[in-house]
């Protein structure tokens, strides 16, 4: 990575510098929502690893989408929490470098995770006797894989090029993590290449997949409609409403991030709208996929008694 002609070497995260005097109540409700959405996403893990009956493409898609959670919102809050209780708020341009990355991989992998479970809600709606045949364990594999395999060189192009450029001046960064647009705006050259590059490349990985996971619904609820139980058609339609809540809060707040024009850019709500897609999204990502479904919570509920059984 090719930072020798930088003249800044460290950057400080502003955060939530902003509003000092929340910071002491914004700890705790971080904190919580951290914890909460480490043991969702845990115990749907593990619910997924103990219960043979779930061993399906839906479940190993959610399990799989757990793992992601994690690992995305660890990026960012264990950093942030430790920097709402600290005066020093100090990263080097190699931890914000990996910081970035991290954040970037797992974001676009989210991205490319919720494509490929609407397509699979698609073809087990709308495809029911081929199913098992479209959706096969190792297109299951490949699709994870792929996700992974796409977010990464995704990530490596934005954080390469981001950090190719010379910096100078104020080495303050007004958000909570180190992203793509508040890093930009501290360089000293033109970045009409790296804004090219978010565009393009970028909007392949969160446009495309948007397009995707839209499509599939929009499929999904064709067939709905053409559903004779109205219950069935109400059931599904709850579903499907929530999953798109979710969808909406993730790519809204995500393309509002990366792709409005710049002249509508205003750094000061850059942490409200990251928050969305980065924190908000993955804490209600496990209580709508995968917590509402009665076979889940049905198998929750055994692994539960088995423990209670086997403690006491």
């Amino acid at each position: 990575m090719n930072i020798n002609h930088t003249k800044v070497s460290e950057c400080i995260l502003l955060g939530f510098s902003r509003i000092m005097e929340h910071q002491v109540f914004l700890f705790p409700v971080f904190l919580c929502t951290y914890i909460i959405t480490v043991a969702a996403n845990l115990s749907i893990i593990i619910t997924y690893k103990l219960s043979l009956s779930l061993h399906t493409p839906m479940y190993f898609f959610l399990a799989n989408f757990s793992i992601l959670e994690i690992l995305y919102i660890s990026c960012t809050v264990p950093r942030m929490l430790s920097d709402l209780l600290s005066e020093c708020k100090v990263i080097s341009f190699s931890a914000c470098a990996i910081q970035m990355y991290c954040v970037t991989l797992f974001g676009g992998t989210e991205c490319c995770m919720l494509a490929a479970m609407a397509y699979d809600r698609y073809n087990a709606i709308c495809h029911p006797l081929l199913y098992t045949r479209i959706m096969s364990d190792i297109v299951c594999i490949q699709q994870v894989i792929g996700s992974y395999v796409i977010s990464a060189a995704n990530a490596l192009i934005h954080t390469l090029l981001t950090f190719s450029l010379p910096f100078c001046g104020s080495n303050e960064i007004d958000h909570f993590f180190c992203d793509v647009p508040p890093i930009l705006e501290l360089s000293c050259q033109d970045i009409w290449v790296n804004e090219l590059v978010i565009f393009v490349v970028g909007g392949c990985v969160i446009i495309g997949s948007f397009i995707v996971t839209i499509m599939s619904y929009m499929k999904i609820i064709s067939k709905i409609l053409e559903l004779r139980s109205e219950s069935g058609r109400k059931k599904t339609f709850s579903t499907c409403s929530s999953h798109l809540i979710v969808v909406a809060i993730f790519y809204g707040s995500a393309i509002v991030m990366y792709f409005r024009p710049k002249s509508s850019y205003k750094i000061w709500k850059n942490s409200v709208v990251s928050l969305m897609y980065t924190i908000i999204a993955p804490l209600l990502n496990p209580f709508i996929y995968s917590l509402r479904n009665k076979d889940v919570q049905s198998n929750v509920k055994n692994i539960l008694v088995r423990l209670i059984e086997l403690f006491l």
